[in-house]
């Protein structure tokens, strides 16, 4: 599946969860829903993935974790604020570069309709 295939798949699975539980909750309980979600619609996924920094050729654990990855292609960062800031999309440009990754979305379900919540955020490598 391409990336772009993948996010129409993680959309639809946003949607679900977001339909079941409203806004208002924590991240947590949203990351671990769209999780279940994307895992019962049989994608590779995984959640909380360490994510070394590596400079000058030297692998540091700082501690840095990613929210959701699917088929190691796409990064989700979930959020449930009341407004996405530059911070969220820097941090989620942060992690497609180390990765390599192509696309992210942002995803904050603090919303009324979550198609409103959704971000693409792409690394032109």
């Amino acid at each position: 599946m391409t990336e772009n295939e993948l996010s129409k798949v993680v959309f639809d699975c946003a949607l679900k969860v977001h339909q079941a539980l409203g806004p208002g909750l924590l991240e947590s309980a949203y990351e671990e829903c769209l999780f279940h979600e994307l895992k019962k619609n049989g994608l590779d996924v995984q959640k909380q993935k360490a994510l070394p920094l590596v400079y000058e050729e030297v692998k540091l654990d700082v501690g840095y974790r990613i929210d959701i990855i699917v088929e190691n292609k796409l990064i989700i960062e979930v959020k449930s604020v009341e407004t996405l800031n530059d911070v969220h999309f820097a941090q989620l440009l942060t992690y497609l570069k180390l990765t390599n990754c192509k696309l992210g979305l942002l995803i904050n379900f603090n919303v009324l309709l979550i198609k409103n919540g959704i971000k693409r955020i792409v690394n032109n490598l």
